[in-house]
């Protein structure tokens, strides 16, 4: 295991809502044990078309967790605040808004070395997505056209964020999440990580650990799907099946 990833510390939420539940209830011990010491937290409301109502709901959350939350849309020199945050938390919502406010911004590799040199990144929803390679496996609809799908690259693999079954009782003809996933790995390399509304995926260390209340289901290219459940190390399941290196070499 290289120092870089030994230095990566990671927390990607399925979703920022749980039903029966309020704004990060579900997820607010994980955070607490996630941060640490850490008392400062920059957030990134990008993904949000009313970047003020949504900077000012999770400063109020924070701050009721004991944290001070800067929001980058408040400051003119956002490369700078994420240099010196001592943690960044990336919020949901358009995973395509998202994306190209991060190049907009001139975001992703001032980001990509603050975690890389060891600081706390949470994300959520579309938040977690961006830190994957590519934001492929987002199920939004492209309001906006960031200048290319390559995220932060912040893992290996990607999350495909409120993972639902097929509902055998539905009549809906539609596509499922599933069918979506695969029709990704027909034209891509990668691991993807179905991960379920109250799931939570930790990585530290160099070790990804499903946490959280939900499973996860493994989807990799030329092997069968593998169902997870909390507590479970990822490591070997998303590793590349001897399929994928076969079709990559």
């Amino acid at each position: 295991m290289s120092d870089l990833m030994a230095r990566k510390r990671l927390l990607l939420i399925s979703n920022s809502t749980l039903y029966g539940h309020g704004y990060l209830d579900h997820v607010e011990e994980e955070i607490r044990d996630f941060l640490g010491r850490v008392r400062t937290v920059v957030f990134v409301p990008y993904a949000m078309h009313d970047r003020q109502g949504y900077a000012m709901r999770t400063s109020d959350r924070f701050r009721a967790m004991g944290y001070a939350l800067s929001s980058l849309h408040e400051t003119s020199n956002p490369r700078r605040i994420v240099a010196e945050a001592g943690a960044i938390f990336v919020g949901g919502g358009n995973t395509f808004r998202l994306l190209k406010s991060l190049y907009d911004n001139d975001l992703l590799a001032v980001i990509r070395s603050a975690v890389e040199g060891g600081m706390p990144y949470i994300g959520s929803s579309a938040g977690s997505i961006v830190a994957c390679p590519s934001l492929k496996t987002t199920k939004d609809m492209p309001v906006v056209a960031p200048p290319s799908f390559d995220a932060l690259k912040l893992v290996d693999f990607q999350i495909s964020p409120h993972y639902l079954d097929p509902d055998p009782h539905s009549t809906h003809m539609g596509e499922t999440q599933e069918e979506r996933i695969l029709q990704f790995l027909e034209e891509n390399v990668a691991t993807v990580v179905g991960l379920r509304e109250g799931g939570v995926l930790r990585v530290k260390n160099g070790s990804v650990t499903l946490k959280g209340s939900a499973g996860a289901r493994i989807f990799r290219r030329g092997a069968a799907a593998v169902e997870t459940t909390p507590v479970a190390q990822l490591n070997e399941l998303i590793a590349p099946s001897t399929t994928v290196a076969r079709l990559s070499a």
